[in-house]
């Protein structure tokens, strides 16, 4: 069985520690042997295996995802796995076994966003690690399964599979010297700052819906939806604009801390991330927003200050 460990998962375990590369060598040994040694990690597709880190010198603990094809193994996912968080106790086992019957009713569609979204932001940071480097060194590491899964529990309702595979993969943007790497210099939200927000605008929208209770059907505001999940904002600084993933449709839209009216962006989460790694590969194509840089940081020209405008680079291609 072929074993093949993507770029970035290698540059990780370069910064995890020493040790790491090799641990990492060692279980790619192991899964060609063994294919189906993983767990299900709750995402379609995807397995899931723990390292310990104490049979590797300066390794720590690693929990490593990967997805399982007839011919090969692709490594996807790796992080530090924290010493506090069980694994296989009775209790972790049943949130597992949970989460895995809230998923979508067809597999193997699941798991074809699972690769689509993995693979166009591959795309970007690979784009953005060659090219702009202070931007890539403001991603944040992936969030592990037990904070998405609290996540669920504080908003109450199930995270898309397309954003749980982006949160892995990236829990938040904070800003390559200001600006976020998605058109516009949008910045992919913390999870903390999703929480925040949603809370927010859960409570506007209970202020208007007793104002709407004495009002005509159609005069009524709708400005938030319980399903309405807030994902990028304006910038890692201002979350006063972005855009949210409704888990009811798979469909974007933008939101406004100022109880706008909200807007319809007609993207799922996958074009959106697909088109910008589009741009950012042929800009010359561009149509939305221009990529360019400021030194080593990205920056989309919808959005870039006009004061700084002489220091904007274009990119071409």
């Amino acid at each position: 069985m072929k074993v093949e460990i993507q770029p970035d998962v290698r540059d990780i375990a370069a910064q995890l520690g020493a040790g790491v590369p090799y641990a990492l060598k060692v279980l790619a040994g192991q899964l060609a042997d063994d294919p189906d040694m993983g767990r299900p990690s709750g995402l379609p597709g995807i397995l899931t295996v723990t390292v310990d880190g104490d049979l590797f010198e300066d390794c720590p603990d690693l929990s490593v995802g990967y997805i399982r094809e007839p011919d090969r193994i692709e490594i996807r996912f790796l992080r530090a796995a924290p010493s506090t968080e069980p694994s296989t106790d009775a209790h972790d086992q049943e949130q597992e076994q949970g989460r895995d019957q809230d998923q979508p009713a067809d597999p193997a569609v699941a798991a074809v966003t699972v690769r689509e979204v993995a693979d166009a932001w591959r795309r970007i940071t690979g784009w953005l690690k060659h090219n702009a480097p202070d931007s890539y060194a403001a991603l944040r590491a992936g969030a592990g399964p037990a904070a998405i899964a609290a996540m669920e529990g504080d908003l109450g309702i199930q995270i898309p599979v397309e954003l749980r595979v982006l949160w892995l993969l990236t829990a938040g943007d904070d800003g390559g010297n200001g600006w976020g790497c998605l058109p516009g210099n949008g910045a992919l939200m913390t999870l903390d700052a999703v929480a925040a927000v949603y809370r927010l605008k859960m409570d506007s929208q209970a202020d208007l819906d007793t104002l709407n209770a004495d009002r005509l059907e159609e005069e009524r505001i709708t400005v938030w939806r319980p399903t309405w999940i807030p994902v990028v904002a304006l910038s890692p600084a201002d979350s006063t604009y972005g855009l949210y993933l409704d888990a009811a449709t798979g469909y974007l839209g933008s939101w406004s801390r100022y109880n706008e009216a909200p807007g319809e962006e007609l993207d799922t989460l996958v074009t959106y991330l697909e088109e910008a790694a589009d741009m950012l590969e042929n800009p010359d194509l561009a149509t939305r927003d221009k990529p360019g840089l400021i030194g080593g940081a990205l920056v989309w020209l919808s959005s870039i200050d006009p004061t700084r405008e002489d220091q904007w680079h274009p990119l071409t291609g």
